[in-house]
């Protein structure tokens, strides 16, 4: 059988393996199955099920829950609500186990599965191998006796308690008062939990597209296409932008100027303002090896260490764990703070900032002059392969070349897609036309040897 697990769950065009019902059925007897072994369970396990606001979601949440029921597991529906809501969710049911029906940033055509612990951090990859042997497994175990069917129940409020928990993540003596702010829910999953939030605290609030269909989420729209809000920001002469994705485990800002500010800007905000007030643990951020390298120079100069894992907030918030470390984040807007949540969280994280502005008395503007973006230049290169780089002896010399050119003062990554026949080549220096040039060259040394 085809691997069923990506670097972020379960993902595909939803009503097509493997987001079908058929296979969503077995995906969710598989789950009991897995937790039961792992976990030693002598009761039946509750699982609580989150999703966004694609149309394919009511379909998948009904097959899935189907599945788990036929294996004794008891579901409870939180209905629409983000990602890191689940996460909380779980923790507050005592459930074993969290299931997010969602394809983040994705068009509404795609549909997913995240699944999360007791603890609500996604489970280990050794899980993910797990239930994908037991689908495969035509000898799955016998469906339950009818006295062992699992129940399925709705939560009342889950979103209602997951609101008072992202306001008590707000310091207590401020508010946001004597901002305003437009907040783009990208007719996602956040579109009612957000603005209650944001206006609970005392904010000028304009929310816009906040009235999802099935078919609108992130169209032109939320943290994937943040020149909407920044037109908005303009037009409002607002103080803040806030642009969440469809699920909402991530966020983008835009600063009264209309700029647009990614993970790496919010991170160097919030990073100094956590080393300010000694709450930088370890005096340490994680990140990605897609972080520009002047987030690197600033946290050099603050004295503060960076530690850099492969692409995906799973690898960010593994080592954060591995580490004891409390902050870290993506360039895409995946920013976790560990003391608050266990994954990434778009409005925790936007709290935050805010938070960052209201005691410093500063405009976001002005704020994230703090970082100074190397200049980058990204090539994508077709490949009919993906052999290790260091097994192509052509590219593999030309990047040491470059990054002995480059002095220190930048850095080259050669990566994969992975979701496409696609190598990426990213360099980054102070000289646009240096970089350009060596990116080229290295380039051309993939597609010589690997070239589609």
């Amino acid at each position: 059988m085809k691997k069923l697990f990506g670097t972020d769950g379960i993902r595909g065009v939803a009503n097509q393996a493997p987001i079908e019902p058929l296979t969503l059925v077995q995906i969710g007897r598989a789950l009991v199955r897995l937790l039961k072994e792992e976990l030693k369970l002598d009761v039946t396990p509750k699982i609580v099920i989150g999703r966004d606001t694609r149309v394919s979601g009511p379909m998948i949440e009904s097959a899935l829950s189907s599945g788990i029921c036929s294996q004794g597991g008891k579901v409870r529906i939180a209905g629409k609500i983000p990602t890191p809501g689940v996460a909380f969710t779980v923790a507050g049911m005592r459930a074993v186990c969290g299931v997010v029906i969602s394809a983040s940033h994705n068009p509404y055509q795609d549909n997913g599965i995240k699944i999360f612990d007791a603890e609500g951090y996604k489970i280990p990859e050794s899980w993910e191998a797990k239930i994908e042997a037991f689908v495969a497994d035509q000898n799955q175990k016998a469906w339950a006796l009818p006295k062992e069917v699992g129940n399925l129940k709705r939560i009342e409020e889950a979103d209602g308690r997951y609101a008072e928990f992202l306001k008590n993540t707000f310091p207590k003596r401020l508010t946001l008062g004597g901002l305003k702010i437009v907040l783009d829910c990208a007719n996602g999953a956040a579109y009612k939990v957000a603005p209650i939030v944001f206006e609970e605290l005392d904010c000028e609030l304009v929310v816009i597209n906040n009235k999802p269909n099935g078919y609108n989420i992130n169209k032109n729209c939320g943290a994937v296409y943040p020149q909407t809000l920044s037109k908005t920001v303009l037009q409002e002469k607002a103080d803040v932008g806030i642009a969440l994705d469809g699920d909402s485990d991530r966020v983008i800002v835009v600063d009264e100027k209309g700029q647009i500010l990614d993970g790496d800007f919010i991170m160097a905000m919030c990073a100094l303002e956590l080393k300010k007030q000694k709450k930088l643990k370890q005096n340490t951020v994680v990140v990605t090896e897609m972080s520009n390298f002047g987030l690197q120079k600033l946290f050099a100069t603050h004295d503060i260490q960076m530690i850099r894992t492969d692409v995906g907030d799973r690898f960010v918030v593994q080592e954060m764990v591995r580490g004891g470390y409390g902050f870290g984040g993506e360039q895409c807007g995946h920013i976790v703070f560990l003391e608050l949540n266990t994954t990434g969280d778009g409005l925790v994280s936007a709290l935050q900032l805010l938070a960052v502005m209201k005691r410093s008395k500063k405009k976001l503007s002005e704020l994230a002059q703090v970082l100074v973006k190397t200049p980058q230049v990204l090539v994508n290169v077709g490949v009919k392969e993906k052999r290790k780089i260091q097994d192509l002896p052509k590219t593999f010399q030309k990047i040491q070349e470059a990054q002995k050119k480059l002095e220190g003062q930048g850095r080259v990554l050669v990566r994969y897609s992975g979701t496409e026949n696609l190598a990426r080549v990213m360099v980054e220096g102070e000289s646009e036309t240096v970089i350009q040039t060596l990116a080229h060259e290295i380039a051309a040394c993939l597609k010589e040897e690997l070239g589609a």
